[in-house]
């Protein structure tokens, strides 16, 4: 992780961060946060867990821009509130918003899209760019989804189910060598 990352406490809660987990210096992580191991956070990514929690699974990506935030509890209507869980080899594309929802493993979120509180996305879903993600829908896995708001379009094919846990890889490999570039140039 780059010491240069603004990873701060709120009120008790401190991120938790794996060490193997990279995180580029422009990023925020504020409060009741946990990234697993080999989670890469990218260019200007804020990840908010002020009001709820936020869990990051091992080999997941968030790219640049992201905002990653939480609904807080609101009895009787939703008494946990939204916490946002992200699986493991996830895949988060360039300035998504993802608001109080759960990914399962193995999701390939678009870039631009937007996914909000209680929704879930299931194994093995892509979203397509620029999709919107309404609150409370259940994406069912093996499919793709696009549009605003999101609709089935079809079920995957079996390379583009193979492809997650290869995409997964290839960032955890781009994380590594930012990260030795980082320690070569002291940042």
């Amino acid at each position: 992780m780059s010491s240069a990352s603004r990873v701060r406490p709120f009120e008790q809660h401190t991120p938790r961060i794996a060490t193997s987990a990279w995180i580029d210096a422009s990023a925020v992580v504020i409060g009741d946060v946990e990234i697993g191991a080999e989670v890469s956070i990218w260019c200007n990514t804020v990840i908010r867990a002020d009001v709820n929690r936020i869990r990051i699974g091992a080999g997941s990506n968030v790219q640049d821009l992201c905002m990653l935030h939480v609904s807080t509890p609101n009895p009787p209507r939703k008494p946990d509130g939204a916490q946002l869980i992200i699986g493991e080899r996830v895949s988060v594309g360039h300035q998504c918003i993802l608001h109080g929802c759960t990914l399962q493993d193995e999701v390939l979120v678009g870039m631009g899209s937007v996914i909000m509180d209680h929704a879930e996305v299931q194994t093995h879903v892509i979203v397509g760019a620029g999709s919107l993600v309404p609150e409370g829908k259940v994406l069912v896995s093996g499919h793709l989804y696009m549009g605003r708001p999101a609709k089935l379009m079809r079920a995957l094919t079996a390379e583009e189910i193979a492809y997650f846990p290869q995409l997964a890889a290839h960032y955890v490999r781009l994380a590594q060598r930012h990260a030795r570039g980082c320690a070569q140039s002291g940042a």
